[in-house]
C-alpha cells in the first residue's frame, strides 16, 4: 500500500512521469511514435553534420525499435529529395549502405521505407519540383550498391 501511495504522489507531481521515465526508463516500443520520429530526425541531422556512420548506427540501435527502422529509411530518402547538393545524396547513400551491410536494417524495413516514399512522392513533388528525377537517380544508385532488390527498384514511380 505504501508503494502505491508513493507512486501516486510521484506521478501527480509536475512532470512526474518524465522523472520516473528517467529513473526506470521507457525504451524500445514503449516510446511514443512522435518521440521516435524526432529522435530519428535528430540522428540523421547529426550524421549529416558529423559524417560518423558508426555513431549513427549505434544511436539507431539504442532506440531499440527494429520494427520502426522503416522510418529512418523514409526520412533519409526524403532528406535526399529535399537537399540541393551532392553531399547529402552521397552521405545518405553511405549510411544506408552501412546499415544494410551490418544488417541493422532488414529487407522488410528497407522495403517499407522506400514504399512509403513511393506513395508520397506526388505530395513531395509539390514542394520539391525535381523530386521524381532525384528519386529515380537515388533508387538506381541504391540498387547498384546492393541496398535494394530489382523488384523494389522497378516499383519506383517516374514522371
Amino acid at each position: 500500500r505504501a508503494a502505491l501511495d508513493r507512486a501516486t504522489v510521484l506521478l501527480s507531481m509536475t512532470k512526474g512521469g518524465k522523472r520516473i521515465d528517467n529513473v526506470w526508463g521507457s525504451g524500445g516500443g514503449q516510446q511514443s511514435v512522435k518521440h521516435l520520429v524526432k529522435e530519428i530526425d535528430m540522428l540523421l541531422k547529426e550524421y549529416l553534420l558529423s559524417g560518423d556512420v558508426l555513431e549513427a548506427e549505434r544511436c539507431l540501435q539504442e532506440l531499440e525499435v527494429p520494427h520502426f527502422h522503416h522510418e529512418l529509411v523514409y526520412e533519409a530518402v526524403v532528406m535526399v529529395l529535399e537537399s540541393t547538393g551532392e553531399k547529402t545524396f552521397k552521405m545518405i547513400l553511405d549510411l544506408l549502405k552501412s546499415l544494410w551491410r551490418s544488417s541493422v536494417i532488414t529487407v522488410d524495413q528497407m522495403k517499407r521505407g522506400y514504399e512509403r516514399v513511393y506513395c508520397e512522392i506526388p505530395d513531395i513533388n509539390l514542394d520539391v519540383p525535381h523530386s521524381y528525377s532525384v528519386l529515380e537517380r537515388f533508387v538506381e544508385e541504391c540498387f547498384q550498391a546492393g541496398i535494394i532488390p530489382k523488384p523494389l527498384r522497378d516499383l519506383c514511380p517516374s514522371r
